[in-house]
């Protein structure tokens, strides 16, 4: 199967099915001497593991991190880094009505195309658990750049209808309510209309945003690796992400370029904008402002409502979709955001190494 390694130097390949003996990640590039432990890792996976609330999968797992390799004595090593999650609270049997059909909203169909074979048990490699191995491979992402100074902060904007104006954030509640929502307030509104969803058995998605802040100005390219593109592509990477924006996203086409720019001003603490409709990004390269997007995430596809769908025999057949299931995903993909965007700048920063001569001369002076 291709398609399961991303990054360029700083690159990751994840392995594993959903109801297989386990999930895990192999990081390479990553330099040798950081400080990680599995403490770390395990700090982000908890943000991300089920059973947080009533709003998430009732699935117990603990997902436990181990470090199987690239690591000693606590200091990365520069060699692979091995990190495995093993699977402990499978329940295939609730999977045995959908063996022979396509669940709505699903890769069964897309996978059977493909592949003319599927591990149906929980959707194999396109479940949500494959996401362990991007956010234990974020974590050690995460960590490199806070050394860097560069933090990253990801949170829901809005569940359903109920949205957060930017100006009534407030991050530090981002931890304190399990929407993981900037707003304590707006975060009971979510989850009345969440209770809501629930008793009608349906669900409900959201809009995840994700905010970089201390990084510096001029990295990316100018054409097909450009830091957006790139952003973009890793989001969009994310099952159930259908839509990603930076800055003022698709707001930019309703303004005009007198609105739209982003005008330049220059004090004693160097260069900055007055505004940042761009989102940090200028010409596919971070301008030194806080870079910011968007991730839109769909409704969690598994309903318990009577859904039409097909067989493997191309017959019409009314299917419900059994088991534990989340009613909205975007609380535990908070995390799955923030990870990738990590991965993607930590991958850019060092490609951006080796841009110019006089620093690569200044490096080895």
């Amino acid at each position: 199967m291709a398609g399961s390694t991303y990054g360029t130097l700083f690159q990751i390949t994840t392995w594993g099915e959903s109801h297989g003996a386990g999930i895990g990640v192999v990081i390479d590039g990553c330099p040798a001497g950081l400080p990680i432990s599995e403490a770390d890792i395990q700090e982000y996976l908890d943000r991300r593991k089920p059973g947080q609330s009533k709003f998430t999968t009732q699935r117990k797992e603990v997902d436990k991190i181990e470090i199987l390799s690239g690591v000693f004595e606590g200091r990365t090593t520069g060699t692979p880094i091995s990190l495995l999650v093993r699977n402990q609270d499978q329940k295939s049997r609730d999977y045995s009505n959908i063996m022979n059909s396509y669940r709505p909203g699903h890769a069964d169909y897309t996978f059977d195309s493909k592949y003319g074979i599927r591990d149906y048990r929980g959707g194999g490699r396109s479940s949500g658990r494959e996401t362990i191995g991007r956010v234990a491979a974020g974590a050690v992402a995460c960590k490199l750049l806070k050394q860097l100074g560069i933090e990253i902060t990801a949170y829901t904007k809005s569940i359903g209808p109920i949205v957060i104006p930017e100006e009534e954030y407030d991050y530090e509640c981002i931890r304190q309510n399990h929407l993981y929502m900037p707003n304590n307030t707006y975060a009971d509104q979510a989850s009345a209309y969440l209770e809501q969803c629930i008793t009608n058995q349906d669900s409900s998605g959201g809009i995840i945003e994700c905010v970089v802040t201390n990084m510096p100005a001029g990295i990316g390219e100018t054409v097909f690796e450009k830091l957006d593109a790139n952003l973009a592509k890793a989001l969009m990477s994310i099952g159930s992400v259908k839509g990603m924006e930076i800055g003022d996203g698709f707001q930019a086409a309703k303004a005009q370029g007198s609105h739209n720019n982003d005008a330049f001003y220059c004090d004693g603490s160097g260069i900055h904008k007055k505004t940042n409709h761009s989102g940090g990004i200028l010409g596919g390269m971070s301008d030194g402002s806080p870079i910011i997007l968007r991730a839109a995430i769909k409704p969690t596809p598994s309903i318990s409502q009577p859904q039409d769908t097909i067989n493997k025999d191309g017959e019409n057949i009314s299917m419900t979709i059994h088991g534990r299931h989340d009613p909205v995903i975007v609380p535990r993909a908070v995390v799955v955001v923030e990870s990738m965007t990590a991965l993607t700048l930590i991958d850019m920063l060092m490609i951006n190494m080796s841009s110019r001569l006089d620093r690569i001369i200044q490096f080895y002076e």
